[in-house]
């Protein structure tokens, strides 16, 4: 599993806000932790870089993305070496699953299911 550089960080950010929103209890809120803590332990992350930036900057003139959506598919793209089918894109987004399918990824849309 690849992860772009920023991603548990975006990971973080949505459990605190679900739990300020009171979407998730403190229990809850432990066990994502827990679990997100794991993930992280056994993915790759996917550094900064030019190559990264530019695939990104190229995916905004195309896709009606925000930046960190971009970052992320872009990482992605970079992961999958310019090879999109190769690799299996997972989200919560419907902006960036849409976006992933049409650069050609498999996508897994959670927020679908």
């Amino acid at each position: 599993m690849s992860a772009w550089w920023v991603t548990q960080i975006e990971c973080v950010s949505a459990l605190v806000r679900q739990e300020r929103d009171g979407n998730l209890d403190p229990q809850a809120t432990a066990v994502a932790f827990e679990r997100l803590r794991e993930f992280t332990e056994g993915w790759v992350e996917i550094d900064p870089s030019d190559v990264v930036r530019e695939v990104a900057a190229r995916f905004l003139r195309v896709h009606p993305l925000r930046a960190a959506d971009s970052l992320q598919l872009a990482a992605a793209f970079v992961a999958a070496e310019h090879r999109p089918a190769s690799l299996t894109f997972v989200t919560l987004d419907q902006r960036l699953a849409n976006a992933a399918r049409k650069e050609g990824f498999g996508v897994i849309d959670l927020a679908a299911e």
